[in-house]
């Protein structure tokens, strides 16, 4: 049977968002400010220029073109964070260079707790809003990375959690991150779905591996947790991706909460990333993804 895992209360001091200024990329913002806001974060705004081809000379004077372009990003920045940003302490940050590098560097020196990108589907449902090198960020950032898909609904009022859908993979270290879930739940005061595929499970066998399941995935959680967190527990015998997501639409949930393995981050066939890409570009809701 599955251990208890502990709940330790989670702590978001920097939040940083990232934006090329698409509409796709904007639509982040809201999500990263109710976060700030619900944990009282500072939010860091940054963009990132593509690198310049430069001569191999030394200089220290900066090309008035680049003056130009660092301007210009700087006040389409405060442009975006502006009129949102009531109550939530922000800084803006211009950098130039090759963006997993920059943002690296940037979750690095500032301590982000928490990174938040949007998407959009030009490059396919795997592919993030900065390209290729952001798939990169969200499957190697050092804290947990909220993706902001295509099809999420837009934020016109303040975001609220009520509803926290978690997949469970007994066989795996993910189902170490539930702990971030329940954190999440009992700082939203949210009800917690979990939801456990499995597909290969034939007809006349399915109602005693759903009993089992049932058992071993609620054992995970305290029973003091149970009180507050109000734990539902699905089982289904579709795909995970299919599961996941018809049960996020089923139960109108808010958030949906993955934990990733970073040891099969190597292989890009292997699951669970094409799963969590997936979910990413298919959800009704965000999708916070956390390195177990």
């Amino acid at each position: 049977m599955p251990a208890v895992l502990p709940i330790s209360r989670i702590s978001l001091k920097n939040i940083l968002v990232t934006t090329d200024f698409s509409p796709a990329s904007n639509s982040a913002l809201p999500f990263a400010l109710a976060f700030a806001r619900l944990y009282e974060a500072k939010l860091t705004v940054a963009h990132v220029l593509a690198p310049e081809a430069r001569l191999d000379i030394t200089t220290d004077h900066v090309p008035e073109e680049d003056n130009w372009q660092f301007e210009q990003a700087r006040r389409k920045l405060f442009e975006f964070v502006r009129p949102q940003q009531a109550g939530v302490a922000y800084a803006l940050l211009v950098e130039q260079g090759d963006l997993a590098d920059v943002i690296s560097e940037i979750i690095r020196e500032n301590e982000i707790d928490l990174v938040v990108l949007g998407t959009h589907g030009r490059r396919g449902l795997t592919k993030l809003v900065l390209g290729s090198h952001a798939e990169t960020i969200y499957r190697h950032a050092a804290c947990p990375v909220l993706t902001v898909g295509p099809k999420a609904r837009v934020q016109l009022q303040p975001w609220k959690i009520k509803r926290i859908l978690f997949p469970v993979d007994l066989e795996s270290k993910t189902v170490n991150a539930l702990p971030y879930a329940l954190s999440l739940a009992e700082e939203n005061e949210s009800e917690v779905v979990l939801v456990n595929a499995a597909p290969l499970v034939p007809w006349q066998h399915q109602l005693a591996t759903e009993q089992r399941l049932r058992a071993d995935i609620l054992s995970l959680i305290s029973p003091e947790a149970r009180d507050w967190c109000k734990p539902e527990v699905l089982v289904r015998w579709n795909s995970p991706s299919e599961a996941i997501l018809a049960a996020a639409s089923e139960r109108d949930t808010d958030l949906i909460v993955m934990g990733v393995s970073k040891a099969r981050i190597a292989s890009t066939s292997h699951r669970p990333w094409p799963i969590a890409s997936e979910v990413m570009g298919l959800a009704h809701c965000p999708v916070l993804t956390v390195l177990t």
